[in-house]
């Protein structure tokens, strides 16, 4: 049995189809809230051939997060993670999407990078949405970046009356998905270890089913409709992405992160899209 490890985190459409280009010859730790769904994807990956495990974690918990690390750690050397674990604007109050989508993200690549083996990657999925937060000051993409994990949710402008509503905090935490990538890489390549961002835009899982059948569908079809590209993307091409990223095409890529939604973000700043109002702060 290999002793090469690769950790997925969220263990969804995306995760798994990343899973599929970048796992051949490795032990595959599929992780995810919910026992069910992990175990439903081992079931799959051994069907197709590969050596896959279950766990669950909740990356909102540190004590969760470490368990997975050493999980991981005593089947082999952790040479790859994917992390894909996260909650929409339209599934979550906005003090669980910073707890799971801003701190989570975080806790994983600190504990991760702790461990990851010489000449390792990892991808983090965030979102077209950090991309259409309104510029932040210096000092806040530092304090995303930087700030040690267990204070992150300490900073003052994400505390309440400072976070609109649940889509600034979407927002908020993926612009901090991106920083906190970017700052990562250079402890990361001190293990010779590269992790690197993509942020996708409308790609159909059951998350974006969910935010299309939500109080903001309307909203949703219409960035799908006036995008340059007109539709939605796939978890398979999601997965195209990460796998050159992580792969031996890559090794020149690390603290970056790739915009891919279409164009629709193009579209917001130059096209017919109307940018979304956040609620009035209280």
């Amino acid at each position: 049995m290999s002793k090469d490890v690769l950790v997925v985190v969220g263990a969804g459409q995306i995760g798994r189809a990343i899973a599929r280009r970048v796992g051949v010859g490795r032990q595959i730790l599929l992780a995810s809230l919910n026992l069910d769904e992990a175990e439903q994807a081992v079931s799959l990956f051994r069907n197709a051939g590969y050596q896959a495990t279950a766990a669950t974690v909740d990356v909102g918990a540190r004590d969760s997060v470490q368990a997975l690390v050493a999980q991981a750690s005593r089947m082999g050397s952790v040479s790859g993670l994917i992390h894909a674990a996260g909650v929409s604007p339209s599934q979550a109050p906005l003090e669980t999407i910073l707890r799971v989508d801003l701190y989570g993200t975080a806790l994983v690549l600190e504990l991760f990078g702790n461990v990851m083996a010489a000449g390792g990657s990892a991808v983090v999925i965030a979102s077209q949405s950090g991309h259409r937060l309104p510029a932040l000051t210096q000092q806040q993409d530092s304090a995303l970046a930087m700030t040690p994990t267990e204070q992150l949710l300490q900073l003052d402008f994400l505390q309440a009356g400072q976070v609109a509503d649940t889509l600034h905090a979407y927002q908020l935490s993926k612009r901090g998905n991106a920083l906190r990538v970017m700052a990562e890489a250079v402890r990361w390549g001190q293990r010779g270890a590269r992790v690197n961002t993509i942020s996708p835009g409308i790609i159909i899982t059951p998350l974006a089913n969910a935010e299309l059948n939500g109080p903001r569908g309307a909203g949703y079809r219409n960035m799908l409709s006036a995008s340059p590209v007109g539709r939605a993307g796939t978890p398979d091409e999601v997965a195209q992405l990460a796998a050159l990223l992580m792969g031996p095409d890559g090794t020149f890529i690390t603290g970056s992160d790739f915009l891919m939604d279409g164009g629709v973000t193009a579209a917001f700043r130059f096209g017919d899209i109307q940018q979304p109002a956040l609620s009035p702060v209280p």
